[in-house]
């Protein structure tokens, strides 16, 4: 009886991975076929670059979120916490402070690219590399995670006041998630860094499932739990230091993907709910950017109205959870 309700359960999860990835496809098709004219070659070119750049991110940030909540066992914390988009506003900004805006937009893209994914994953290896050591907690870690992203912040707030207006609005365009200005040749190196940081996310799945009944379950259990959370939150950093350095910070994204997906999907099984979250986090990205462009005639940035889903999505999780 068991085993007929396990499999009714595995029938249903996968039809609706089914219908969810038939979704994801059509909005796929509708952002490259919508609105076309004019020299149609260069348009899809243009499109697909695009496209290529959202569903690398939303894989990336899907599948890190959903990562670090189980590793941390908390569903509203996002990786953000670990201060690497904090890190990432200080050095564009520390770089238009030195360069001035005119310097800021002579830097080779590939460079700029290398530049912010170092910077991050460095930070995320100062950070998680005293884990495998064994001098620090997990919860030590965040919370100097937190602290170091209030430092960056306050730097970058301190640069900002001291900037010209002209060096400022250059900064502007460079802070908050983008997808209109992605440089083709950037998308092997996040690509790379994408299907490396998800495989072996996707062979760590059952590990995951582990991880989410606890620490001292996990570790009762056999997995050495301070070596492989260390390990996994260093894929979790490697993947957001690419989907960020690639088009800028979007802190609520991972939050508002996994939380839609756990409701939709109905399961923490790791094997549905990452490819769950990752084909959830297309869909609101390129649906949204459908929307936006069509729709509402270009106006707004797709980045800006997430991240304000997002914060609300944050607040409702929140304000549930003291209900309970």
């Amino acid at each position: 009886m068991t085993e007929v309700v396990m499999q009714r359960g595995l029938v249903r999860h996968e039809g609706r991975l089914a219908m969810m990835a038939a979704v994801a496809v059509l909005v796929g098709v509708a952002f490259m076929t919508i609105g076309l004219r004019g020299d149609l070659a260069f348009v899809l070119e243009l499109r697909a670059v695009r496209l290529a750049a959202m569903v690398l991110v939303g894989v990336a940030v899907a599948v890190s979120t959903v990562v670090f909540q189980t590793v941390c066992a908390n569903r509203i914390i996002t990786p953000s916490i670990m201060g690497l988009d904090a890190l990432y506003v200080f050095c564009q900004t520390a770089l238009v402070f030195a360069l001035s805006g005119f310097g800021f937009a002579g830097i080779d893209p590939r460079l700029h690219f290398l530049g912010n994914f170092t910077a991050m994953t460095s930070l995320a290896l100062a950070l998680f590399l005293p884990m495998l050591r064994r001098r620090f907690d997990l919860t030590l870690m965040l919370l100097t995670g937190v602290v170091l992203g209030v430092l960056f912040r306050s730097l970058t707030t301190l640069l900002a006041r001291l900037l010209d207006p002209n060096d400022f609005a250059v900064l502007q365009g460079t802070v908050f998630a983008s997808f209109n200005a992605v440089e083709p040749d950037l998308l092997l190196f996040a690509g790379v860094i994408t299907v490396a940081g998800v495989a072996i996310a996707w062979r760590a799945r059952h590990v995951l499932d582990v991880l989410a009944l606890g620490t001292d379950t996990a570790i009762g259990l056999g997995v050495a739990w301070r070596g492989t959370a260390a390990g996994l939150l260093v894929v979790v950093a490697a993947l957001v230091s690419a989907s960020t350095a690639l088009v800028g910070p979007m802190a609520f994204l991972g939050l508002l993907v996994v939380s839609l997906t756990e409701r939709i999907v109905g399961t923490n099984r790791h094997a549905i709910l990452l490819p769950a979250a990752a084909l959830t986090a297309i869909i609101v990205l390129v649906g949204g950017q459908t929307v936006l462009q069509h729709a509402l005639g270009g106006e707004g940035s797709l980045g800006i109205v997430v991240e304000f889903v997002g914060g609300i999505v944050f607040l409702a999780i929140l304000f549930a959870g003291g209900r309970r």
